[in-house]
């Protein structure tokens, strides 16, 4: 795999761009690691296990406060990440690629990116299989014909061939009105957005 130590998120993208196109765009520093890793693993034909060892790092991260310290710890020395970073990844059982580029993040300081690089490489995966995952978050459960009309209304953002997935959250901090995820964008709707917008916007004024 292209991705090791020395490793250039940018070179590695444009050495692959000519013969291997990410599907969907991912934005940031997270975007170009999970891309870099996305054209990598291709080449390789190894993305179902990328995507699987990403998934068991990701679950640990999400289980494990400790691991979750480890991660976000911008203190530590970077000997003493990378000696951790090869036992966890060993005892987790991933593959010597995923090792390797989780090597990398704790290498170049990026570690504590990488709940975020696995999102968006999960982004990447599901665009890759076609999948477009939506996600409505609003203030209380809505009712089932409200969620169906939603579903059904959703459906025209799905191009030919694509499977949606709709899922439904409730987060009552945003007051009300809706806050909605469709693959990599994000759009916000919220009571709570309103009101943040209003407050700004009296603060400046005054």
């Amino acid at each position: 795999m292209v991705l090791k130590r020395g490793f250039s998120v940018s070179s590695t993208l444009a050495a692959a761009q000519q013969s291997v196109k990410v599907p969907v765009q991912v934005h940031g520093v997270e975007g170009r690691y999970a891309s870099a890793l996305y054209t990598a693993a291709y080449k390789q034909k190894s993305l179902d296990a990328i995507e699987k060892d990403l998934s068991k790092v990701k679950d640990l991260y999400e289980s494990s406060q400790k691991f979750k310290e480890f991660v976000l710890n911008p203190t530590l020395r970077a000997n003493k990440r990378r000696e951790a970073i090869q036992k966890i990844t060993k005892e987790l059982g991933v593959s010597k690629e995923s090792a390797n580029f989780i090597g990398v993040l704790a290498e170049n300081g990026r570690l504590n990116k990488l709940e975020a690089v696995i999102n968006s490489f999960e982004t990447i995966m599901r665009a890759h299989k076609g999948e477009l995952f939506v996600e409505i978050t609003s203030a209380e459960k809505l009712s089932k014909k409200h969620e169906d009309a939603l579903s059904d209304a959703l459906k025209k953002f799905a191009t030919q061939g694509q499977q949606l997935h709709v899922t439904f959250a409730v987060k009552p901090s945003i007051v009300g009105g809706l806050v909605v995820t469709i693959g990599d964008k994000y759009i916000d709707l919220s009571i709570a957005s309103k009101i943040k917008k209003y407050t700004e916007s009296l603060q400046t004024a005054i």
